[in-house]
Parts: C-alpha cells; structure tokens; sequence
C-alpha cells in the first residue's frame, strides 16, 4: 500500500476514533491526581468523535479535503487540554496535506510532523512526558522509517510501536506519573487513537470493549421519554444528568440494591440501578448531584463520575425560552460582554452579580468544549468580548474559540473562582480588550485560591498520603493535607494560603455543606486572623464543599 486517499483516510479517521471510546474510561482512570476530575479520556474522546462525525460528513476521495473536515470537526469538538492538543494534531497534519489528493509515505509523516510543531506552538509551556512527547517520538520515527519505506501499513505499525514505547517511558520524564504508578493518560487516548489507525489499513477489528452496555441502553431510553422540542428548559426539575460507579468495600455499609434504589429515589428522577458482586451502576437525573454522590460513597470507591447540566444541553439543543407561540426577539448588539465558566447555581449568581454577562455552566468533570464557549459568546451578541475560563483545563479551548469567533475577544487566563471573582471585579468598560486584559490578569494574580474535594483513591503526591474518600486540602493548585475531617482540613487549608497582608477571605460552600458548617468556618478564620474580613456565599457547587478566596 503505497498510498492513502481521502475515504481510505476516513475509515482511519473512524477505527482510531471507535477504539479510542471504547478505551476512554481507561484513559480516564489513569488521571494521576487523587480529585475526582479524571477526564482525559472523556475530554479525548468528545473531541475525537466530533472530528470522526465532521469526517463522516465530508468524506470525498481527495486526502486533503477529508483531513480539512477532520480539522474542523477537532478544532470545534475540542475539550480540555488534551482534547484541544488532540486537534492541533491534527490542525497542523491537515494544513500539510491539504493540497494532495492522495498520501505516500514520506508525505503523511511530514503531516505528523508537522502536526506536532502545531500542537507545541499551541502550548505556552510544553510539558515533556504528555501526549505531545509521544506524539513527537512517534512522529519522528514515521520520517525516519519514510526515508526507506514505500508501504504506509508499514510506517503505520513502526508509528503505533514508537509511541508505545514513547507512552512507557513518560514516567521517567514526568515525576509524578512515576510516583504514582501510571503512563500519561493523554499520550495513551493517542496511542488508542493510532491503533485504530493501524487497524483500518491493515483491514484488521479491534476488540471490543468489554463492559456491559446494558445501562448506556437504558439511559439512552430514559432521556428519550420527554421529547425535547416540546417542552421549556425552566420545566426540567431536576436539572443535572448524574452517572457513576460504586465499587463495593469492605467495611462499608453492606450493599442491597432494592434499599440502594429506593433511598436514591428521594434524590430525583429517571433513577436507573444497575448491579453485581463487585459494582454498582447508577444513572439519575437530580439538582443535587453533591449529595447522591456522598450517598455513593456509603458503599465504597466513586469510579466514573460523569455530571451534565441537562438545562444547558436543552438550551443548546431547542433556544433558551423556546415556545412554539414565542415571538421573534430582536436581538441587540452590545458593545461589551464577559463570559465566564463556573459550576454551581450559587456560584453561577455571585459572578452575574459581579458582571459576567453570560456563565458556561462547567468546569471540573465537564468541560465545555471550544464549540459550546463559540455559542455562549454568540449568545451575548456584543461586539467586543473577555472570556474567563476558571480553570486550567478549558483555558486552551477558550483560546481556540477566540480564533474562529470573527469579533474582537480575548481570553483573561483564569484558573479559578476566586481568580474569576478578582478578574471580573478589574472591567473596564471603557478599555480596550488587550487593556482590560492586562489590567484583569494583573487584578487576580494577587488573589491565591484553597479548594476542599475528596480523594477517590489512595495515593501518594509531594509526599501526602492520601486515602480514598480523604478530604484533601489544595492550596493554589497543590495538595498540602488529607484527613478523613471535613473541617480539620478545611481549617488547614485556611491556616496554609491566609498571609499576614491578607484583608478579606471569601468562602464559598457546596452543596454538601450546610449554612452552619460554613459559618463556623467563618468563626474559626475571624478568630486566628483578627484583621481579616469574611465573606460567605452559598455556590451550591457540586464536588468541592469549599473553595476559599484571599486577597
């Protein structure tokens, strides 16, 4: 096979997308930090599939064309780093392949290869160790190898081996994958992604995966009961779509699955329990999904954790408001809007109320893709346009939905709440973008952030032990403490990140803390720090009880 054309390309395309979802919670489990935002694999996966559906679409015989529609589907599927990696990949191979109607060797490793400068330049602080090295070693070898091989199954096969090898090595070059055990999960999504590449030239099936679909079956069935067209998105009571798995353990409340059931239950609707020896499967829709979580966590190990705000989806789906006797609103161009991401009904209110103009509901667990920031901003209608992420891990995609968006906009680096909160507070709308940019980057970087979540597994980072279902102190992105106590470590992490120059500290409380907690928290910061203000918000934001702001 001395050549590929555009349908051969496609059914690459396709194989390399097929195994990477049938692999994707793998590559969600090999997240290496103990917080329960294992998304690689579910961020790959996302991007993936919108590249495959694009491809799909636009499938044609020129080889050029099918990797532009790749490209397209990549650049506005893209979620998280890795998905957003995974399309600059993918970006840079298509702009080296758009002119040819077919590929030989040497000309589809220069597309990797120039895939991978693409993807580096997209990154301001290239980790080695990540899925860019494995995409670079891998990319390597296919120009070495097409310096003498005409066969691309067979530069294919020497590509898939390369980046295995390169995946293995990954901990040698990224300390904390070796400290806890694992490969890098976004260069092992590309490892999938290549197999299936290999597999389709070589006219070869790849195994299927082999967890029961039974409840995706179901689930399928449940939301397809209410058809959406015909209903408003303020009629959904029970607005968050929550899945996950409890892997049973000893030593924790004894497993019945009809008990199980019917105290879920009082939780929401659209209840679905699936279960054996070892797990269990549940599927629910609820406006609490904090607290069927740590009803979960009675049983054993949280695995999984998928949480979709269904208010959203509807809206993107029919039109905020949709009524078959709505009028034909005229919109209005505005001259300056914020757009922000946050999780939480509380949280989502505290940053309207600061300015924002629009909030993403998002963030850990579920990162909106390049395409949902696109239709956000759109949604405003201004003609000028400051996006605020709040968290490193939708950063990148913000920065992808700037460059398709065709008006003025810019992306104020955010990496939390607190961060947001200070950034947004620093508008001026009578600045420039690139002024208000600076002036709002400036403005949070003196703000430090303290987040309180749970570990779902044991392991070791910095030399913290932690154990599952631990509460772990994070202070500006760093675990310093865990402790089975919810308040020994929320007053740890205030001791840690309050500094003597400090003058307000806010605390914003989730779902699974009440008033009380939170109050006495407050007490307990008044007391140590007797200059300091506090502040205290009820965010209702799912996974973190808390998250503390000082400045």
């Amino acid at each position: 096979m001395k050549s590929i054309n555009g349908i051969q390309f496609a059914d690459m395309i396709k194989m390399g997308a097929h195994h990477l979802f049938q692999n994707a919670d793998y590559v969600d489990a090999l997240n290496v930090f103990p917080v329960p935002d294992g998304d690689t694999g579910t961020n790959m996966n996302l991007s993936m599939t919108s590249g495959a559906k694009e491809t799909a679409a636009h499938t044609v015989e020129h080889v050029g064309k099918t990797a532009q529609a790749l490209s397209k589907g990549l650049l506005m599927g893209a979620r998280g780093n890795s998905g957003v990696i995974l399309s600059q990949l993918f970006r840079g191979f298509g702009k080296s392949v758009e002119q040819f109607d077919t590929l030989n060797t040497k000309q589809f490793a220069q597309a990797l290869n120039y895939g991978v400068e693409t993807a580096y330049k997209a990154v301001m602080k290239p980790v080695e160790g990540t899925i860019l090295t494995v995409a670079k070693d891998s990319a390597n070898k296919a120009v070495e190898v097409s310096e003498t091989e005409e066969d691309i199954r067979i530069l294919m096969a020497a590509v898939v081996e390369e980046a295995i090898q390169s995946l293995n090595r990954t901990p040698d070059l990224l300390p904390v994958l070796k400290e806890v055990g694992v490969v890098d999960s976004g260069g092992q999504g590309l490892v999938y992604v290549y197999e299936g590449f290999l597999a389709s030239l070589k006219g070869e099936a790849l195994p299927e995966k082999t967890v029961s679909s039974s409840m995706d079956d179901l689930v399928n069935a449940e939301h397809h009961k209410n058809v959406q067209g015909f209903m408003e998105t303020v009629d959904i009571e029970f607005g968050f779509c929550t899945e996950f798995m409890v892997r049973f353990e000893e030593g924790k409340k004894l497993f019945d699955e009809t008990d199980f059931r019917n105290d879920l239950s009082a939780y929401g609707d659209s209840l679905l329990v699936i279960s054996d020896e070892e797990i269990a499967k549940i599927h629910i829709h609820s406006e609490t999904p904090g607290e069927v979580l740590s009803y979960g966590q009675q049983y054993g190990d949280l695995i999984k954790i998928k949480i979709d705000n269904m208010r959203q989806q509807h809206t993107d789906i029919v039109g905020e408001g949709f009524s078959k006797e709505a009028p034909v609103k005229k919109e209005v161009a505005h001259p300056y809007a914020v757009v922000t991401v946050a999780m939480g009904k509380g949280v989502v209110e505290l940053l309207k109320s600061l300015g924002a103009s629009a909030v993403i509901e998002g963030g850990q667990t579920m990162n909106p893709s390049t395409e949902d920031i696109v239709k956000a901003i759109q949604s405003v209608h201004a003609e000028r346009v400051l996006i605020l992420p709040n968290n490193k891990n939708i950063v990148m995609a913000a920065e992808q939905a700037v460059e398709v968006l065709g008006i003025e906009a810019a992306v104020v680096p955010t990496k939390t709440i607190p961060q947001g909160m200070a950034a947004i507070l620093a508008f001026n709308s009578q600045a420039t973008v690139e002024e208000n940019k600076k002036n709002m980057t400036n403005a949070f970087a003196h703000v430090k952030t303290g987040q309180i979540t749970f570990a779902v597994r044991d392991t070791s980072i910095d030399g913290v032990e932690i154990k599952k279902d631990d509460f772990m102190a994070i202070a500006e992105g760093k675990i310093i403490f865990s402790n089975p106590s919810l308040q020994v470590g929320a007053h740890k992490l205030a001791q840690s990140i309050i500094h003597e120059d400090a003058e307000i500290v806010t605390i914003i409380y989730g779902e699974d803390v009440t008033e009380e907690e939170a109050k006495n928290l407050a007490s307990f910061i008044e007391e140590q720090y007797e200059d300091v203000e506090v502040e205290v918000y009820n965010g209702k934001q799912p996974l973190y009880p808390y998250i503390l702001s000082v400045e």
